[in-house]
């Protein structure tokens, strides 16, 4: 092997080096963009989906809490609530307004500690167990509520038989929630 031959050995051999040095600086990356597979596509649509799902039944809850402080609401469930008799008996302790507020404060309540799933799962796996008693609570309505269906079984009426269909699903992503909270605890026990 002659003294160049082994010279240009060593400039590719530097060459290469450089470049791929190059390609993992930070403002270089778009030489080199990651490979997009099937597997990471779904894995990021996973990711994203399960985001969406947490802190939309964080927005739902909270946001349907909040409107239990304005009389329009407090108004609005009363006809639910009455004719409920897992609930009804609590207009004898509360007024209209006072249930509304504590109803309110519930869903706000369970919101927030949906929210802290990122910093303690164990809480937030109690706030999703507060959302499922709620959405249960809330699906009794379908049978106890007179007016739900409109012309017999499996027509539903606007009011309120459509504004309480939702809550199955509601009560599906509180339940997914909920395992997926209690999942997190069992994982972060066991890396400890």
């Amino acid at each position: 092997m002659s003294p160049s031959d082994t010279t240009l050995r060593t400039v590719r051999g530097v060459i290469r080096m450089s470049s791929t040095k190059l390609m993992r600086m930070p403002h270089t990356r778009f030489l080199n963009p990651p490979t997009v597979t099937a597997g990471t596509a779904a894995h990021a649509a996973t990711v994203a989906g399960q985001s969406v799902i947490r802190y939309g039944l964080v927005v739902v809850l909270a946001w349907i809490g909040a409107l239990k402080y304005f009389t329009y609401e407090a108004a609005a469930i009363q006809p639910l609530i009455a004719h409920s008799p897992l609930l009804s008996w609590l207009y004898g302790i509360f007024t209209v307004r006072t249930l509304g507020y504590a109803l309110g404060s519930a869903e706000i309540t369970a919101a927030l500690l949906i929210a802290l799933r990122p910093l303690w799962p164990r809480v937030s796996a109690v706030g999703s167990v507060f959302a499922v008693l709620i959405f249960c609570s809330t699906i009794s309505f379908l049978f106890t509520t007179p007016g739900v269906t409109a012309g017999g079984f499996g027509l539903l009426s606007g009011l309120p038989g459509q504004f309480l269909i939702k809550d199955i699903v509601l009560l599906g992503v509180a339940l997914w929630t909920l395992g997926d909270s209690l999942g997190a605890r069992r994982r972060t026990r066991s890396a400890a």
